[in-house]
């Protein structure tokens, strides 16, 4: 073979494979550009994120508790129970199960018995509350039914106290303290974690005629 034709043919094959190579590339390459293109198009055609949570509107309640006038601003969906702990500092009612099923956030509306963690605070207005703050006498004095849990030791940790002496006083006022199975029925809808139930229907028996003097 001619050297000459050899090395044409030699630069030739380089050639074609340089351009077949270089045209590989940029075939990559132009068929990558359209697709970041089509990528920032998408971006810039997206709405924007929010800012952040849209804010819950609040709604003026008026409430008494204890005989005390609150005016608070509450987002509606705030149960009674939470108004009293976070919004009216009282805290002695408390938070148990939150499913209204241990009968520890009891507290009474216009005397009866209700499960506070249930009830919405924006539906109260008008109506009086009565937590285990607002039991005691002006001077202090205590309560029957606060003075029989006493007596007879009614509690132990005494974290459902406060739920079983409302609990009781409504008993009482719901005329359901007439016997000794009459308040264990009526009482069973509060739980005592410590077992203290002998010594709560004691006590009840004791204060109810003092309640009703």
């Amino acid at each position: 073979m001619n050297p000459t034709n050899s090395a044409a043919c030699e630069i030739s094959r380089r050639g074609v494979l340089a351009t077949g190579v270089g045209t590989a590339a940029g075939a990559l390459v132009a068929g990558a550009a359209p697709s970041a293109n089509a990528q920032q198009a998408t971006m810039a055609m997206a709405p924007p994120s929010p800012a952040g949570p849209t804010a819950i509107p609040t709604v003026a309640v008026e409430l008494k508790i204890n005989g005390r006038r609150h005016d608070l601003r509450l987002d509606p969906r705030t149960t009674l129970l939470d108004t009293l702990r976070e919004h009216v500092h009282l805290t002695g009612t408390k938070k148990g199960c939150d499913h209204g099923q241990c009968g520890a956030c009891t507290v009474l509306v216009d005397g009866r018995r209700e499960l506070s963690c249930l009830t919405l605070a924006v539906g109260l207005a008008g109506r009086e509350v009565t937590t285990i703050e607002g039991v005691a006498g002006p001077d202090g004095a205590l309560h029957p039914m606060q003075q029989a849990f006493i007596d007879h030791d009614a509690f132990q940790c005494g974290y459902c106290t406060p739920g079983q002496i409302l609990s009781a006083i409504g008993c009482v006022r719901e005329g359901q303290a007439g016997s000794l199975d009459a308040i264990r029925e009526s009482m069973s809808g509060n739980l005592c974690r410590c077992a203290a139930y002998p010594n709560i229907v004691a006590a009840i028996v004791q204060a109810a005629p003092r309640m009703e003097t």
